[in-house]
């Protein structure tokens, strides 16, 4: 058996065991990576470990630590309580309030499912108590987190481009971040005009700044009976979110100044996210000791494992001839726009039941070889794939989807609302890759 071809196997298995199990991918990738080099290829240990992504390590480490003390010292509250008063309780606007700071939530570094734990229960709360479609107001949470979650400093953005940089083929971190926006939000603008947002836009509702932080306190619940993992990888988190917010308005304060600082020195200036972001959590640490309680236990350990794991992997798979391999025979399809369209439905299918990142990390190195062609626009086949794999986290099978209808609120028909999540993620599945084909590949083709 070729190299190649073992390592194709090996892979599926890897992904139909975190499937079925509840075993982190990344510690597969590894035992994969060790399996495939230096059992198979004959590799050292130590060109194994040369493909372990120790920048990407720190960005993950770094945004996800800033995040949590975000969470613990209440400065979250603050942006959620801020947006509601701006748009003066008018309840057609909430859903976009949820979307929105979702959106700037995982924009600024955080997790899609973290964001979305985070959300969830408020939205859902709200569209109890006022005769709102949780549908719309469970979707708009996890659209609004995909919309943020390429910009370049998001986990999924610097997973992109990352791969993409590291193979030196051309790419435009702000195209990727701004199509999965722009293409996130045309589908919430349709979801909201569908399940009755036109009726909402003249109402107004009052105390609902108390009620979201009462409905904040139950995403820990939720998770938890969900049995999922918080961080995306398809595993129980064990993470709670604080039973109470920290009230000190410096540190939250000190917190929001931290991550505009952040964007403007990571984007503006150019300097590494990771050593940005670890940086202003520490100066934060040091401002409020009580806010970093607990934040380094709320890292996103197992997320950093399967992507650290991933991406070994994918450097062994490179030197196995594999990605060259797979590309080679899609390319030998002698349709390329057939080809884009197909890598966008395996990123869609495989992601609504397994982790979007994994996806990622696996799918944009296959498909790079193939762009080397020209035959189609590469920036639009790879903003095509981020979204393809992105978009169907609605699914109930996902994490972001299962994090939905963990907190429907108490009187909810839960197998009724399970039937309306599956049924909208069937539909996203089908319909969204096939949209950022015809949007984004085929006119680079034409």
């Amino acid at each position: 058996m070729s190299a190649p071809v073992l390592s194709i196997i090996v892979l599926a298995a890897m992904f139909l065991i975190a499937t079925v199990l509840p075993i982190n991918m990344g510690a597969l990738a590894f035992v994969g990576a060790f399996f495939l080099g230096a059992l198979f290829l004959g590799m050292e240990t130590g060109d194994i470990l040369d493909n372990f992504p120790g920048g990407l390590f720190l960005t993950l480490v770094g945004v996800t630590y800033l995040f949590a003390i975000a969470q613990n010292n209440g400065t979250i509250d603050v942006l959620v309580a801020g947006a509601v008063k701006l748009v003066r309780n008018r309840v057609g606007l909430i859903p976009w309030v949820m979307f929105f700071i979702t959106g700037v939530i995982t924009s600024v570094g955080a997790l899609g499912p973290a964001a979305v734990a985070i959300m969830a229960p408020i939205a859902l709360g709200f569209a109890a108590r006022h005769k709102i479609s949780p549908l719309l107001m469970g979707m708009m949470v996890v659209h609004g987190a995909q919309a943020g979650g390429f910009s370049p400093i998001a986990v999924y953005g610097v997973i992109v481009n990352s791969i993409v940089g590291d193979s030196g083929f051309a790419s435009s971190p702000l195209a990727v971040f701004l199509t999965s926006l722009f293409f996130n939000l045309a589908v919430a603008i349709i979801l909201f005009f569908v399940l009755g947002g036109r009726k909402m836009l003249s109402t107004r509702v009052g105390q609902f700044v108390e009620e979201a932080a009462e409905a904040r306190m139950s995403v820990s619940v939720g998770a938890r009976s969900a049995g999922v993992d918080m961080s995306g990888s398809g595993t129980t988190a064990g993470e709670q979110i604080p039973a109470k917010a920290n009230e000190d308005r410096f540190a939250q304060g000190a917190t929001i100044l931290g991550l505009i600082a952040l964007a403007v020195i990571a984007l503006g200036f150019s300097v590494d996210v990771g050593f940005v972001s670890i940086t202003i959590a520490v100066v934060l640490a040091l401002i409020s000791p009580k806010s970093q309680k607990g934040a380094v236990n709320k890292i996103s350990w197992s997320t950093v494992l399967l992507i650290c794991g991933m991406l070994t992997f994918v450097g062994v798979l490179e030197e196995a001839g594999t990605i060259e391999y797979v590309s080679d025979g899609v390319a030998s399809l002698g349709m390329p726009l057939v080809a884009a369209l197909l890598i966008c439905y395996i990123g869609a299918v495989v992601s609504a039941f397994a982790s979007s990142t994994a996806i990622l990390a696996a799918l944009i190195p296959l498909a790079i070889p193939f762009l080397e062609s020209g035959e189609v626009g590469a920036v639009g086949v790879i903003c095509a794939l981020a979204i393809s794999s992105t978009v169907v986290d609605v699914s109930p099978f996902s994490t972001n989807g299962a994090l939905v209808l963990a907190n429907a609120p108490e009187g909810t028909d839960r197998d009724r609302f399970y039937k309306q999540i599956l049924g909208y993620g069937g539909i996203v599945v089908l319909v969204g890759p096939l949209l950022a084909w015809l949007v984004l590949v085929v006119p680079g083709w034409l």
